[in-house]
């Protein structure tokens, strides 16, 4: 009799519970999520949900104007905020009303920066300043997390930061900015080059490449900025050239491809041929020649960027597996044997093609093996291309690094140390 009667109030009990469950669920979904204090939002929750399972992704943006190893820092510095990264690049027009007229056109800065290894995508056009109707569109059509810049400030001509909305919506991450190099450097540089030459006919005066090199010459100061043209404050690490290279080398069977050149002022020229190079086999080597070798071929005005700096540019191609750091000129059978090279190729666009007239010239062994294919290069831009453009435009330039220097000597002289990489 009492276990029936124990077995009777617990049938009641399970239903009274059925019941009152049943009730709050009904309850929940008439009125919606309950707000528990101390947990976030449910929509919060979702998100983080969400994030977890799918790639954080970045966006950054800018001129990349004659595109340098800085920038390529700066794009691999904010690949390492996410797992995909978005670049925007600034239109023509957008350029020239903030900055002054860009030394190389949309289509080339395109082909340079889809080129980089650390970029997923490409936007062109992008807006010098993040409109609200721009970032939004970031976030909701592009899946953008978070929008990056270096510590540098980018301020829009009206003095405001051009990075506030990104800043107050807290989707903003800050990268460090790369020493010793700026497209207001790089057109300085070939500035000085220019009115080196004017002098050179009345003066014997040194190689600007050593000056270069070295941080030797005129109107320097060591604060890394001053009133004129800024030499070069590169200062280059053995961390900075691993974080630039690939882990990888060639399997014992790749097809191995050799590639060699000065590779200065590094354009669209060069990443083109660089393309197509890389697509005649499995592992594509590139050897750079010394500041030496090009000052002797090329006048003692070249090249503009030294060894170093050409490194890591031609390093941060996606087409580049390998690079010689200062190469030799004549490609010898030890060499090749070295390496294991397959085929060694040089384009058809080049600046010193002298040598092909000549008996003994760099590629002689090669050809005599039967291993040598001129390729035939996919645009017609040179080094002496943009240093043309420069000198054509030379008083707009020169009015747009003045304005630009004097931005870059209030950084320089307020600069604290940012922690990154």
């Amino acid at each position: 009799m009492e276990a029936g009667s124990s077995k009777a109030r617990l049938a009641v009990a399970c239903t009274i519970g059925g019941i009152v469950l049943g009730a709050a669920v009904v309850a929940l979904h008439v009125a919606g999520p309950v707000a528990v204090p101390g947990l976030p939002p449910l929509d919060a929750l979702r998100r983080r949900f969400r994030r977890r399972h799918r790639p954080v992704r970045v966006y950054m943006d800018g001129c990349f104007d004659m595109m340098h190893y800085g920038h390529c820092n700066a794009l691999r510095q904010a690949r390492a905020l996410g797992d995909q990264l978005i670049v925007g690049v600034v239109s023509d027009d957008e350029i020239t009303a903030n900055k002054g007229p860009p030394v190389t056109p949309l289509n080339e800065r395109m082909v340079m920066v889809g080129a980089v290894k650390w970029v997923d995508d490409v936007i062109p056009d992008a807006p010098y300043a993040i409109t609200e109707d721009f970032m939004n569109k970031l976030f909701t059509e592009y899946n953008i997390d978070y929008i990056i810049h270096g510590d540098d400030p980018c301020l829009l001509p009206d003095g405001t930061d051009a990075y506030a909305l990104a800043k107050n919506a807290g989707r903003y991450k800050q990268i460090k900015r790369t020493e010793g190099v700026s497209t207001t450097d790089i057109v300085g540089r070939m500035l000085l080059c220019v009115r080196e030459r004017s002098v050179s006919d009345r003066h014997n005066h040194s190689s600007l490449q050593r000056q270069f090199s070295s941080g030797h010459g005129q109107k320097i100061d060591d604060s890394g900025s001053g009133s004129g043209t800024r030499i070069s404050h590169f200062l280059p690490t053995s961390r900075r050239i691993v974080q630039f290279s690939n882990s990888r080398g060639p399997g014992p069977d790749s097809r191995i491809v050799y590639i060699d050149g000065a590779f200065d002022l590094f354009h669209a020229g060069h990443v083109e041929i660089l393309r197509l190079a890389r697509g005649l086999g499995d592992f594509l080597l590139v050897g750079i020649h010394t500041d030496q070798t090009i000052s002797s071929t090329r006048g003692p005005h070249r090249p503009i960027m030294n060894l170093h700096e050409r490194s890591l540019s031609v390093l941060a191609c996606r087409y580049v597996d390998e690079v010689i750091i200062g190469a030799p000129w004549d490609i010898s059978k030890d060499m090749i044997a070295t390496f294991n090279i397959s085929l060694v190729v040089q384009g058809t666009i080049a600046e010193n093609m002298d040598f092909a007239k000549d008996e003994s010239h760099p590629y002689a062994v090669p050809m005599d093996m039967g291993i040598f294919h001129r390729l035939e290069s996919p645009l017609d831009i040179t080094t002496s291309t943009i240093i043309r453009r420069i000198v054509s435009n030379h008083e707009a330039y020169q009015k747009r690094n003045e304005k630009k220097e004097a931005s870059e000597k209030k950084y320089y002289e307020s600069k604290n140390f940012v922690n990154g990489e």
